[in-house]
């Protein structure tokens, strides 16, 4: 009797996988198998362990140094009871190049590593100046189509620059939406190759008309400095990045199944690794007074883009409107590394929740929310 409904079943599942490969949806299985089945409803901090990565090495390590005052104020309970909420796993505050404020929970630790989601897209722009720094790249203005002429299919293409890609103002055909299981972004985290994915997207209206926050086009300009390059992003951002800043601990990037870097997302690394990548751009490229990265640059990277409204420049976050000008690297679930030049000041929070009230630019309050509470404790606010 049970036979043969059990057979209809055993079709049915069968079809949708079948179905599944054949519409290119096949990557919904990690999904729900590294997302539902670990009693999760999304993307982790600390889920990189279930993807393939490829080492950043780390040099000569230089730790931060400590000041004399580390810890010795107490965070204001508005803040305590915040990053409680938000489930935040780390917290530091770094003042004239000493760290200030050090805070962990939930089992995490300075050496232990957290997901910088799209903290690497900023990361991935850094590169850009190096690799024109180098001279694999001639500057911001090359045509993406240097380095992949099959993405010139049309006008659209043709006029595609770099600038374009890490300005936020690509023109693709790419909704950014982390909820939606089928959506472009869950084809990038969770897919097998993304170059499949990112080479069979469109755009929909000429690059460097309109500001759109898009991870396609950070992925884009990772395979265009990849291609620069002749390396893997990983390699080069050991080789210019975390040796010369003396990072204490290797980090992760993530890749796809053919070993291809997530240049939208996913490096695993830790607090103080990150405020040095924060420490590097608020002194105008230089590290322990010695330029690392151009200082041109790094003024265009910290300068609002034209078609942004005052709040996205190459690869950052800007607010320029608040009483304390700042800017900073954001990546889902609030990961922040901000960056406060006034103050000489750098705050970074990992955790696994954020606060989603927006400004009325679409910016996160937490960022002005954390500037103010940290200066309560150092009374400069």
């Amino acid at each position: 009797m049970l036979k043969k409904p059990l057979n209809i079943f055993l079709m049915i599942i069968a079809g949708i996988i079948l179905l599944a490969y054949i519409t290119g949806y096949n990557y919904l299985f990690r999904g729900v198998r590294l997302t539902y089945l670990r009693g999760e409803t999304s993307s982790t901090i600390d889920d990189g362990v279930y993807f393939s990565s490829k080492i950043i090495s780390k040099g000569a390590s230089k730790p931060w140094p400590v000041s004399i005052n580390y810890n010795k104020q107490k965070l204001s309970s508005e803040l305590e009871n915040h990053l409680k909420e938000t489930e935040t796993v780390s917290f530091l505050v770094i003042r004239h190049g000493k760290i200030l404020q050090e805070h962990y929970w939930d089992n995490y630790n300075k050496t232990k590593e957290s997901n910088s989601f799209s903290i690497a897209k900023t990361i991935t722009v850094i590169l850009l100046g190096k690799a024109i720094d180098d001279g694999r790249i001639k500057g911001i203005d090359q045509a993406f189509s240097d380095f992949y002429p099959e993405f010139s299919y049309n006008q659209f293409g043709k006029n595609l620059t770099l600038k374009n890609l890490a300005a936020m103002e690509a023109g693709l055909d790419w909704k950014e939406d982390y909820k939606d299981p089928f959506g472009s972004n869950a084809k990038l985290y969770y897919g097998f190759s993304l170059a499949d994915i990112i080479f069979n997207s469109r755009l929909k209206q000429n690059p460097g008309e309109k500001f759109e926050y898009q991870s396609g086009a950070t992925q884009l300009l990772g395979f265009a400095i990849g291609k620069a390059t002749g390396t893997s992003l990983s390699a080069y951002a050991s080789a210019k990045l975390w040796k010369p800043l003396g990072m204490e601990q290797n980090a992760e990037w993530t890749t796809d199944d053919t070993g291809i870097e997530k240049a939208f997302c996913c490096i695993q690394s830790n607090a103080r690794d990150f405020a040095k990548i924060g420490s590097l751009l608020m002194n105008k490229g230089k590290f322990e007074n010695a330029p690392l990265l151009n200082e041109y640059f790094v003024n265009q990277m910290t300068t609002p883009s034209e078609h942004s409204d005052g709040v996205y420049g190459l690869g950052l976050w800007i607010n320029n409107d608040y009483k304390i000008p700042h800017y900073y690297m954001y990546g889902l679930h609030g990961q922040f590394v901000i960056m406060i030049p006034e103050y000489d000041m750098i705050i970074v929070r990992f955790g696994n929740k954020e606060n989603h009230e927006k400004d009325s630019k679409n910016r996160p309050k937490a960022v002005e929310f954390y500037i103010n509470e940290v200066l309560k404790t150092t009374g400069k606010n």
